[in-house]
């Protein structure tokens, strides 16, 4: 954990849920010592503060962002029903409204694991390219919709096998990686009508000087000169030390993105003169200590870090909230059946900022401390506008939190501000002790006399003063209740023209499962679910050897799941289906829980994980290759069975390593595979 409350650059590692550090646990802890931490006995003299342009104008503030991806993050968003799915999209991009963000980054999918999830490839193959995977581009162009303003960056994690020549490395052949890359940001604009922004390199993986300045030629000539590049999207080194030393690399290189910067940044970084951005920060459980964490990175990435763009790692938590980093998004969208959703915190806190500035705006150069804990910022148009936030945090799990205490703080409005007579005031408390927050509530305007006026400031607040008279709490209707996943789940996947390439509800995990129209099939097996990637991709994180695909309720311990399945792979090829699959993520690996296989050779095996390295049975089944079979599991209790095209192949497994988990389906390797007709009855 960092000095700021978000986490640093996310390595495989336990994953932080609401018992962990910055979640509810930790959380009340320092709550009930919140007066003996946090606060300075009272009685200290009321600080100045002087707002003042006359001198010029401090850095170009460039926004703030959330990322989706990095990766899967937003997968179940795209299966809510309507009205709920707009309105979750309304809270994140529209202005003035809820979170009203300035930039949304998206990952471009590489068909590998990278952290939640696969996301899909434009180019699985070398002579493939498919601009409609996925949800990324309709992500892109729903914040478009509501914001067209908006700033767009796309980031690789993954990179498709083809791309490395047989090598886990994208940058052995430069111009093939520089060729996928510069692919996607035409595929954009050609299919989509959307202009990315700014690209990215290899999201907190090494860089390549060759390739960021082909990179940088090849945009140029293909008419993209106004697509910015940052790097390296890891830490401020060794990014900026070769930027000094390699005077093309410091031309082509447009912002310095760190990942998780705890608000400092380093001398070098600063010496480039370059943009300094926190291109990935907070991470951290969406509860009031994630809120907590966000208010102060907002403020002093700058204060600290002359750091003029925030962006929190993820947008939303529309992923199953057992993976990795579960509801470390701005807010939750995690049952689209049921439609339930959460307007959390974090949404507000970033209210404060992104409804009453707008990138282009300037910082007003002010050291931004104030005396008894805490910060302040203050940005304006140029234009006579002026919009100040106030944050006065204290909690820091699991490091001891940050010395603050009531204060009385005195702001003198100078040069072009002197006149102001007047500003509005949007005001947060977070309630550790009493979990009774109030989030971006508007207070009476606060009266400028003679360019002065004070604020009593309380530990734990967030204020914004402007004299910008828009800005909103927007609000609608409660959603649904939240009911747990359907207990009674089928898919036969007959959709002959899918809004999505993928299938609601399931969530890839190494591998990727589209939708495929089989037309050499006469039958019943037309439309299918298919496994597509058939090469190990370039990873990021610790992919399986295997294909998975997970769904269903986390919590289920007796079930029946029934699936066709059809290897395509003669010889060697092989599929399972699961139950109470324990793991996924960038944990995929180390999955256990109930698998049962079938191969292109006759034979079967059951095990107790997806390695396959735990046999519990095994024998000949007479299932061949390019031929349909109909595979069904049983668990109920102790004990698991089997049966092949609904007689009895296999029973009396007993089972001890997992008690519950998801359903799933997948593949023995990289291999073309298709499903059909799955159902999963949980009890």
């Amino acid at each position: 954990m960092d000095a700021a409350g978000g986490r640093r650059v996310r390595r495989p590692g336990p994953p932080r849920r609401a018992g962990a550090p910055c979640g509810r646990v930790l959380l009340w802890g320092w709550a009930l010592l919140g007066c003996a931490w946090c606060r300075r006995p009272p009685g200290a003299a009321a600080a100045g503060y002087a707002l003042d342009d006359s001198g010029g104008l401090g850095s170009e503030f460039d926004g703030i962002g959330a990322v989706s991806g990095g990766g899967a993050t937003s997968r179940l968003l795209v299966n809510y029903p309507e009205p709920y799915r707009s309105q979750i999209l309304d809270y994140l991009f529209m202005p003035n409204f809820g979170a009203s963000l300035h930039i949304l980054k998206v990952e471009i999918g590489g068909d590998g694991q990278s952290t939640d999830g696969t996301e899909p490839s434009h180019m699985h193959y070398e002579n493939d390219e498919n601009y409609f995977r996925g949800y990324e581009w309709w992500l892109m162009k729903e914040a478009k919709k509501r914001n067209p303003n908006i700033k767009l960056i796309g980031l690789p994690w993954a990179f498709p096998g083809w791309i490395g020549r047989g090598q886990n490395w994208p940058y052995n052949h430069p111009d093939v990686t520089v060729y996928y890359i510069v692919s996607w940001i035409l595929g954009a604009k050609q299919y989509h009508n959307l202009d990315i922004d700014y690209i990215g390199i290899w999201n907190e993986r090494s860089f390549n000087r060759k390739y960021i300045k082909l990179l940088r030629y090849t945009m140029d000539k293909r008419g993209l000169q106004r697509v910015r590049i940052i790097a390296s999207d890891n830490m401020w080194e060794p990014i900026s030390f070769f930027m000094m030393v390699d005077s093309e690399l410091h031309k082509v290189v447009d912002i310095i993105g760190a990942h998780y910067p705890g608000t400092k940044t380093v001398a070098s970084a600063l010496a480039t003169q370059k943009k300094l951005w926190a291109s990935e920060d907070y991470s951290t459980f969406n509860d009031e200590v994630g809120a907590g964490c966000w208010a102060r990175i907002l403020n002093q990435n700058y204060v600290n870090g002359n750091m003029t763009s925030t962006i929190a790692w993820n947008l939303v938590a529309s992923y199953y909230q057992v993976l990795p980093f579960g509801r470390d998004g701005l807010m939750t969208a995690q049952e689209p059946w049921s439609g339930y959703y959460a307007v959390e915190g974090p949404i507000w806190i970033t209210a404060h900022t992104t409804q009453f500035t707008h990138p282009g705006w300037h910082y007003l150069q002010v050291d931004g401390h104030l005396k008894d804990g805490g910060s302040y910022v203050a940005l304006t148009d140029g234009l006579g506008n002026l919009t100040i936030i106030i944050e006065t945090m204290c909690i820091r799990p699991p490091l001891l939190p940050f010395i603050v205490s009531p204060q009385k703080a005195i702001f003198y409005l100078k040069g072009s501000f002197h006149k102001v007579k007047i500003l509005k005031m949007w005001y947060t408390k977070l309630g550790f002790k009493s979990a009774n927050s109030t989030l971006f509530h508007p207070l009476p305007p606060v009266k400028v006399h003679e360019g002065m006026f004070s604020l009593n400031l309380d530990v734990d607040e967030v204020y914004t003063l402007t004299t910008l008279m828009t800005g909103r709490k927007g609000t609608y209707p409660d959603p649904p209740q939240s009911k747990p996943f359907p207990s009674n789940y089928k898919d036969d996947f007959n959709i002959r023209n899918p809004p999505f390439s993928e299938a609601p509800y399931f969530a890839d995990q190494t591998g990727v499962f589209e939708y495929f129209v089989n037309t050499s099939d006469p039958g019943d097996h037309i439309f299918t679910l298919r496994q597509v990637v058939v090469q190990r991709p370039i990873t990021w994180a610790s992919d399986a050897d295997q294909a998975i695909s997970i769904i269903g309720g986390f919590k289920w311990v007796n079930v029946t799941i029934t699936c066709d399945v059809y290897i395509e792979r003669l010889g060697n090829g092989g599929v399972f289906i699961a139950g109470r699959v324990n793991n996924g993520g960038i944990y995929v690996r180390r999955s256990k829980g109930l698998f049962f296989w079938v191969f292109a050779d006759g034979t079967y095996r059951v095990t107790g994980d997806l390695s396959g390295e735990e046999v519990l049975m095994k024998g000949m089944s007479g299932v061949r290759a390019r031929v349909w079979h109909t595979l069904t599991l049983n668990l109920k209790g102790s004990s698991a069975s089997g049966l092949l095209n609904g007689y009895p192949l296999w029973e009396n497994v007993t089972l001890s390593e997992t008690s519950h988990g998801w359903a799933a389906i997948g593949t023995r390797s990289f291999e073309f595979a298709q499903f059909d007709n799955f159902h999963v009855e949980a009890s």
